[in-house]
């Protein structure tokens, strides 16, 4: 689909307010931001994607902020504008974790922030579950075993610098497989403080417990569940390389 983009003037009225003030907003709040996002020379929007806010489409929505389209010059951004009813009072945080990740190679770059917005890399792709419904044919074994290899790597460097993503066990929000590269991405419940997990909860998400899993077997034939559970064990007690590519050989990746 052709992508079309708006002046972000426009969004002060209906129905692109309910976008820049989701869920709802005053005309101040809007004005305010419109001029955020001039700051960070954000001159337009596209209204695109898998997900709406009443009719209008989207890239994401979450418990922090939605996500659209932007451009910042000539270049296509991912846009994060935090909802007024957020209980975060700004999106520095948000930044920092991205920032974090950025430094081991995970995650969209972080291109600027403001108070109520995070410019990112955009990832043109699919979310994780519904490009696995795509797959069929020759190769798509292989394919898919790429990309989970990709995203176990992306965990493993996480679980090294001590950042627990926090949402790995619903990945079909949290994985994005991208034209240009596949990794993680939504890291506004992630802490440096809690133990991480991200190695051991994505295998359990991809190979044990999900609707994942289910379409996964029907493409490649995956271990045997009680062989994971074990290996997963000793990865979690200690989390070193060479447990890391015993999982990673059990797992046949």
């Amino acid at each position: 689909m052709k992508e079309s983009f708006i002046s972000i003037k426009k969004f002060s009225a209906k129905p692109y307010s309910s976008i820049l003030g989701y869920p709802r907003s005053t005309k101040r709040q809007l004005k305010s931001r419109i001029s955020e996002l001039e700051k960070l020379k954000i001159r337009s929007i596209s209204l695109k994607g898998p997900t709406t806010v009443g009719k209008l489409e989207i890239l994401g929505k979450g418990y922090v902020g939605i996500v659209v389209l932007g451009k910042k010059g000539n270049k296509k951004v991912a846009v994060k504008i935090r909802r007024i009813d957020s209980q975060r009072n700004d999106m520095k945080n948000e930044a920092r974790l991205l920032q974090i990740v950025n430094s081991v190679k995970v995650g969209p770059k972080l291109i600027d922030f403001s108070k109520n917005f995070v410019i990112m890399e955009y990832l043109e792709g699919e979310k994780i579950g519904k490009w696995i419904e795509t797959l069929g044919g020759v190769g798509s074994a292989k394919k898919l075993k790429s990309v989970i290899k990709i995203i176990l790597e992306d965990c493993y460097r996480l679980d090294q610098i001590g950042f627990d993503h926090g949402e790995l066990s619903s990945i079909s929000k949290h994985v994005i497989v991208g034209k240009s590269k596949s990794t993680l991405i939504d890291f506004e419940s992630s802490s440096t403080i809690r133990r991480p997990s991200n190695v051991t909860s994505i295998t359990q998400a991809i190979f044990i417990g999900s609707g994942i899993s289910k379409k996964i077997k029907r493409i490649y034939k995956i271990p045997d569940k009680g062989k994971i559970i074990d290996v997963l064990r000793i990865y979690k007690k200690e989390q070193t390389r060479e447990n890391f590519e015993e999982l990673l050989k059990i797992l046949k990746v």
